[in-house]
């Protein structure tokens, strides 16, 4: 593992004991409406194979077992145990959702043979990558023909309006929250990797190099939030794949 990733997966593991509870503060709950929503633009079927990659504690993850049913299966994907631990800690059995395998893995190397997914999901993970388009390429890899996935993440917002509260809120708001818990470090970085990370334009010109045939980015929460939805190129009757494009996924 790189430096990079070691201090990621660092990070991640120093924010596990309370990620969750911070989420719900800092988003008023409304992370839990987004991720509902992630796992719809997925279309989820009963007795589907689907994977949550970058799961943390897993609330993507335990909405998708409850999509695929008693009959799917779940793997919940991450590189930091105590994120994977605290997954499964909160995960009791459920008789109506599909029971969910807890598996440490890398996101640019994952232990899975090619088109073995029916869906997946990636919440808040994505811009942490040490590789976005290596994740992407892996993605792609281990979906099968058709199979969609679902990228949850903060958005550059196109209003100035928009922008000024993202920033505002980040550092006054969310870095003193974390300051509280003895976490500023942890936290600090985070306006300006929104501010770093990639606009619509990039995520779909990347979703296009790493193979997908329909990528479409749809903003949220009034611009601060999108999800970049990707589709593998179904095989037609002539065995081509279809065209790239950003049309609706």
């Amino acid at each position: 593992m790189d430096s990079d990733a070691a201090a990621i997966r660092a990070r991640f593991e120093r924010v596990a004991p309370i990620y969750d509870r911070l989420n719900d503060w800092l988003s008023w709950g409304q992370h839990r409406i987004w991720k509902r929503m992630t796992v719809k633009w997925v279309q989820p079927q009963r007795g589907d194979t689907v994977l949550d990659l970058c799961c943390g504690s897993g609330d993507l993850a335990r909405l998708l077992a409850h999509a695929v049913g008693p009959t799917g299966q779940v793997v919940g994907a991450d590189f930091a145990p105590t994120q994977l631990a605290i997954a499964r800690q909160r995960t009791p059995p459920a008789p109506r959702a599909a029971p969910i395998r807890w598996l440490q893995a890398d996101a640019l190397d994952l232990p899975f043979a090619r088109a073995r997914f029916d869906g997946a999901t990636l919440g808040y993970g994505w811009r942490n990558v040490a590789d976005r388009l290596r994740c992407l390429q892996e993605l792609h890899r281990i979906l099968k023909p058709g199979a969609r996935a679902a990228i949850l993440e903060f958005n550059r917002p196109q209003t100035p309006v928009a922008h000024w509260f993202q920033r505002q809120y980040l550092n006054a708001v969310v870095v003193p929250a974390a300051r509280q818990l003895g976490l500023e470090a942890d936290y600090a970085y985070l306006a300006a990797s929104v501010e770093r990370f990639l606009d619509r334009g990039q995520q779909l010109q990347l979703a296009e190099r790493a193979g997908f045939a329909r990528a479409t980015h749809y903003p949220i929460a009034h611009g601060l939030m999108g999800v970049l939805v990707l589709q593998t190129a179904p095989y037609n009757r002539g065995g081509k794949r279809r065209a790239f494009g950003d049309r609706a996924a």
